[in-house]
């Protein structure tokens, strides 16, 4: 997410139940060991990233009947190795059809298909670092890190010994996904203006 935990502010404890009960559709929250951290708005510029990103997703999903997906505000409760929890609020977050007990009306829980984070210089380190071991130790299928104003995109992919690997994309610059059959990115489709829409193409990476 383009916020970082510096631009926020914290309310009073909560237990994690009390905090997912306290937000709302119009509320950015995260919440880390019984502290909420309220999250600024995002930037147009990051909003419009977002949302193309997610209908790229949706044009999937509905091609396919893969799956849901959702964006911020829209919690993420991760249940790490250790016991502990956070909830996270990723910029988009993806969960294929036969994951679908993973999603309650108002979160989801991990471990889930696919988290997606739009970064900026004041998030770049939280989401590289403190959000990467998270996502990684909360068995997230792939986890992508877009950053716009470096035009720079990372995509990992959770390995069958729990670790996150680097999958770049292709000689053409084609990500293809793992968890999303067939998904198929263009990475400079993220850099154009206007961007394509995602209707107009008979294939992903066409």
């Amino acid at each position: 997410m383009a916020n970082a935990e510096t631009a926020a502010h914290t309310t009073g404890k909560m237990s994690v139940d009390e905090f997912l009960q306290w937000l709302d559709e119009d509320t950015w929250a995260e919440w880390k060991s019984g502290e909420v951290i309220v999250l600024s708005p995002a930037s147009r510029s990051h909003q419009r990233l977002v949302h193309f990103l997610a209908d790229l997703l949706d044009e999937w999903a509905q091609r396919t009947d893969g799956g849901t997906v959702l964006f911020a505000p829209f919690p993420l409760k991760l249940h790490l190795p250790d016991g502990n929890i956070r909830v996270r609020e990723p910029d988009i977050l993806f969960v294929r059809k036969q994951n679908a007990a993973r999603l309650q009306e108002t979160f989801a829980e991990s471990p889930i298909d696919l988290v997606i984070e739009v970064t900026s210089a004041e998030s770049r380190a939280r989401d590289r670092r403190e959000k990467f071991a998270e996502y990684e130790a909360a068995g997230i299928g792939e986890y992508w890190i877009i950053d716009p104003e470096r035009q720079e995109a990372e995509f990992y992919q959770l390995q069958p010994d729990g670790r996150f690997a680097l999958a770049p994309p292709d000689d053409t610059g084609i990500y293809e996904s793992r968890q999303l059959p067939g998904f198929r990115l263009r990475v400079d489709w993220l850099w154009r203006t206007p961007r394509p829409r995602p209707s107009q193409f008979p294939s992903f990476g066409e």
